[in-house]
């Protein structure tokens, strides 16, 4: 039976012209199925245009009786699988024909346990959709809206614990982004696989992609720590971290980084930038009585509120002191926050041609000292980094060549 074949019998039956025995809903396609307030007219007396002859007054109140029970849950005694259905049909019909329409013939069958076979039918309005196809689409047509809001309960616990703000604004993009996307209170292992497949690769590989799964994996193991909900990050692994080179510069590069800097304050920064391997919050922060002249150390504020000390060169020191002799801080001796230093160094890549920011000096640092022969954990004790790990992912572009010159045989 055609689309406009089945249209014609609707419209035969909402006259009431249509014999008890024809069913015109029977292959109807959802997207044609009739609201609940559909409810058929009394019939025309004379013959209608199409040429049927009227329907008697018993024929037409049966049908009439009959079409009105559509909908009605437990009036149509004689078939009550037909109301159920019809039921579950017309309830929030836009909304599940929006998720029919969505979802493909092999996702459905994935969620369902239902034949692709048959899915394809209803799909293509040769069929009806079951019962069980219909709670499934309802699961997925209307997330649940949690009864607290867990986020920002999250984020208030972080704070209490001490995170920095930059670690909470990292929750809080990433984790933004996961619960716009994902009804976070009922996910299961393939919600989330399929989310963190969602975010494409950048030319680090698949570093955003791990970014977003710790975060996600931090938030799930507090919710299954203070609410007892499901855990469904427990069995996905972690997105595989390629290994990329990572960029870094030369002496050659950073002198005329320093040479073509436009005032004493910028080649102190640098300076101190490459020197020292900072960090943009560390160098910020920095007020005159955290400087140590005699030793050329630099006490600081490091990641995770942690002091430490980090060392400085010569020429490091005599930019520091000329700057000093000029500006007389209150507070930073920058006078700059991370946005002033940021703007810069972007200013003075963009004059230069080279690659200006601070993770570029942060990793020149860890490479020069390792192209000079200093292990990797005087390196990791001098540029204060957690791990070796982070240490070794730095100094990847130091090759067999750089390491080769600093070879003694065993047994010369």
């Amino acid at each position: 039976m055609t689309i406009s074949n089945q249209k014609h019998l609707i419209n035969l039956a909402c006259c009431g012209m249509l014999p008890h025995s024809i069913d015109p809903f029977r292959r109807l396609p959802y997207c044609l199925l009739p609201q609940r307030q559909l409810v058929r007219p009394t019939p025309p007396e004379s013959p209608c245009a199409s040429g049927h002859a009227p329907v008697t007054a018993a024929s037409s109140s049966r049908g009439t009786q009959r079409w009105q029970n559509v909908g009605k849950e437990g009036e149509n005694e004689t078939e009550p699988h037909r109301n159920r259905t019809c039921n579950l049909l017309i309830k929030s019909q836009a909304h599940t024909l929006k998720m029919l329409n969505k979802l493909s013939v092999t996702e459905l069958a994935e969620i369902s346990n239902l034949s692709k076979a048959f899915i394809s039918q209803v799909k293509h309005g040769t069929r009806t959709p079951s019962p069980k196809l219909l709670g499934v689409l309802a699961t997925l047509e209307r997330p649940r809206k949690p009864d607290k809001d867990y986020l920002e309960i999250f984020l208030q616990s972080r704070m209490a614990r001490g995170v920095s703000p930059r670690t909470l604004q990292y929750y809080r993009e990433r984790l933004s982004k996961f619960i716009a996307n994902v009804d976070y209170t009922r996910a299961v292992r393939q919600d989330i696989e399929k989310y963190l497949n969602s975010i494409p690769a950048n030319q680090y590989g698949l570093a955003t992609r791990h970014a977003s799964f710790r975060a996600i994996k931090v938030f799930y193991r507090w919710l299954s720590t203070e609410y007892e909900l499901s855990n469904p990050v427990a069995g996905v692994a972690a997105p595989i971290l390629g290994k990329p080179i990572l960029p870094s510069l030369t002496k050659e590069q950073v002198k005329l980084l320093i040479e073509q800097a436009e005032t004493v304050r910028d080649k102190a920064i640098i300076a101190l930038f490459t020197e020292s391997g900072l960090r943009l919050s560390e160098l910020v922060s920095i007020s005159p009585v955290n400087i140590d002249w005699e030793l050329h150390i630099i006490r600081i504020m490091g990641k995770g509120r942690k002091e430490a000390y980090a060392p400085y060169g010569e020429l490091t020191g005599k930019y520091l002191k000329s700057w000093l002799r000029q500006y007389q801080p209150n507070g930073s001796i920058w006078g700059l926050n991370q946005w002033g230093v940021t703007s810069m160094l972007r200013r003075l890549e963009t004059a230069t041609g080279i690659v200006c920011n601070p993770h570029v000096f942060r990793r020149t640092f860890a490479c020069l000292l390792r192209k000079a022969g200093v292990d990797t954990m005087t390196i990791k004790d001098l540029g204060r980094w957690e791990s070796l790990e982070m240490v070794q992912r730095y100094t990847r572009s130091v090759d067999f060549q750089d390491s080769l010159r600093f070879y003694r045989a065993p047994l010369a």
